[in-house]
């Protein structure tokens, strides 16, 4: 290398020697504060998810008929109407025969989520006896469930397609009432006691086997404890109408009832227990009022009556009456044929209810003629040959309606009575229906055989005759007549000044125009009676008592009382 490259290569290295060596100095590295905002939302998003993670409830699924008016992550599920839950999914079952609900619900449902717990969607529901559900209408539907007082937890669900029974206040009495038919009572239906409402139907279920209905009633505090064990329980809905032998009949309890149903219950005549009914006690739920305050029924008798008249108007359910009381019903009526009269009698059972006679059903008991079915039977048998006969009656003439009357008619012919017949027959006499019914046919008959026509016909000829004289009377001879009295009374009134005034001559001929005058004036007033009552001259005139004159005017009065009475 030359003397300058060495030159310079030396001064580099001298250079370096003499500069200080460096230190190196490590420094607190501090977060920058851009990092504060990433770092408190992952805070915030940590505790909202230990937050939902400690406040997740179960899961469950709920089945369903369908989900209408049901909206994924829209629908809540309420608990006494404070919100619960909310569906997160909605899917066919496997079978497509409904829907599978998927809710998740709070950590407070957890120990609400039993095994009876029930769950039903909440929709708008009219009816006539109870709305519900009108705050859905803004709201939209939702799920309710109520708990039940199981203690195993279930995940798994069927939904109810119609609400449980109504809820109630914690004071009152529930009551069960059995019946054949639940009618027109509707769920939510008013219950009365003396035309108050008492308290209201909160359920309605059939019986397993389908033979009858429950109706679960609940009567509010103070009034329930006018149920007692002598109450009786009947259907009030709508009107009750009815049309028989006893009259006319129109019952209902309010408008209310009327147009959505009602039960009534009072207290049973004649029953002296006055116990309250317990809790859940059962009743007997009559048709209608008649039927639930009728003396008791007890055990029937059926006795069996053969006749040989028709029975057009007689029907099933028709009362039988003993002396006028209502003690049976007829429940069947058959046709029967008799051989040897070769005759189609009409047989009718009926069954007879004996504690339905009161003091003389008490009174035969204590005689001991009304416990075994052997002295019944003497019983019965005396009583036949005592007169005693069924007989078939109008019980409203305007219905044509029947029922059998038990009496003891005067005068029957003796009547076999068999006394070992199951059940026993009573004998039969005609009724007095057929004689009523040849009765009104002849007096009909009798007045279409009238000539009613040709009367009529000969009464508007003579009226049209008597109309023509009397015209002819007023415009013609009336007026000739009052002109020639006029002419002779002006003559009269000539000869008068001339006569003398106090000469027998003017006296007579004052007289003679007097009377000259009532005459005309009573021709005048009879004309003006015959032209109002033409009818007088076949039938005369009538007095003031009614009575009729055959000479046309009335009883002593003469010609001249026409004129003060026209």
């Amino acid at each position: 290398m030359d003397e300058y490259g060495g030159s310079v290569v030396n001064e580099r290295v001298a250079s370096a020697a003499e500069l200080p060596a460096p230190r190196i100095e490590r420094r607190r590295w501090l977060p920058s504060i851009t990092w504060i905002v990433p770092i408190a939302a992952t805070l915030v998003g940590l505790s909202l998810l230990v937050n939902a993670w400690r406040s997740a409830g179960p899961r469950i699924t709920i089945s369903f008929q369908t989900a209408q008016g049901l909206e994924v992550g829209k629908t809540p599920v309420k608990y006494r109407n404070v919100v619960v839950g909310l569906v997160t999914g909605i899917a066919l079952s496997p079978d497509h025969t409904g829907v599978l609900i998927t809710a998740d619900l709070q950590s407070s449902a957890k120990a609400v989520t039993m095994s009876d717990t029930r769950f039903w969607v909440v929709r708008p529901r009219i009816e006539l006896g109870s709305i519900s559900g009108l705050d859905t209408l803004l709201s939209g539907a939702y799920i309710s469930l109520e708990s039940g007082t199981s203690k195993v937890p279930q995940r798994h669900f069927v939904g109810l397609e119609s609400p449980p029974p109504l809820p109630h206040g914690p004071n009152g009495k529930l009551v069960v009432l059995e019946a054949q038919e639940v009618g027109s009572v509707n769920l939510g239906a008013p219950v009365y006691f003396r035309r108050f409402q008492v308290g209201r139907v909160i359920n309605e279920e059939m019986d397993p086997n389908g033979t009858g209905v429950h109706v679960d009633v609940f009567i509010d505090a103070p009034y329930d404890r006018f149920v007692t064990r002598a109450s009786r329980f009947w259907n009030a809905s709508g009107i009750d109408l009815a049309l028989d032998g006893a009259g006319f009949r129109l019952q209902t309890q309010s408008l209310a009832s009327v147009l959505g149903g009602g039960i009534a219950f009072a207290a049973a005549p004649g029953l002296t227990d006055e116990r309250p009914a317990p809790p859940g006690a059962r009743f007997a739920l009559f048709a209608n009022e008649r039927e639930a305050l009728a003396p008791p029924l007890g055990p029937p008798r059926y006795v069996q009556m053969r006749f040989t008249q028709s029975l057009r108007g007689l029907a099933i359910g028709a009362p039988v009456e003993f002396i006028g009381v209502d003690i049976g019903q007829v429940t069947s009526i058959d046709l029967d044929y008799d051989a040897q009269q070769r005759s189609f009698p009409v047989v009718v059972t009926a069954a007879l209810y004996p504690e339905r006679m009161g003091r003389a059903y008490q009174a035969l008991r204590q005689n001991g003629t009304a416990e075994h079915d052997d002295r019944v039977v003497r019983l019965v048998g005396e009583l036949v040959s005592r007169g005693l006969r069924a007989q078939a009656r109008p019980g409203n003439l305007l219905m044509g309606q029947l029922f059998i009357a038990l009496e003891f008619i005067p005068g029957a012919a003796h009547a076999a009575f068999n006394a070992e017949a199951v059940p026993l027959e009573i004998p039969t006499v005609p009724g007095n229906i057929d004689q009523l019914q040849l009765r009104l046919v002849s007096i009909l008959a009798k007045i279409d055989a009238l000539p009613l026509n040709d009367m009529a016909h000969h009464a508007d000829q003579s009226v049209q005759e008597l109309h023509t004289t009397l015209t002819h009377l007023d415009e013609g001879v009336l007026p000739a007549a009052e002109s020639t009295l006029y002419s002779a009374r002006h003559a009269l009134g000539s000869l008068d000044r001339t006569v003398d005034e106090n000469s027998p001559l003017s006296e007579r001929l004052r007289s003679v125009s007097s009377e000259a005058e009532r005459t005309l004036r009573s021709v005048r007033s009879l004309t003006d009676y015959l032209g109002r009552h033409p009818e007088a001259i076949l039938r005369g005139r009538r007095g003031a008592d009614g009575t009729v004159d055959g000479r046309g005017g009335e009883q002593g009065a003469d010609v001249g009382s026409l004129e003060r009475k026209p």
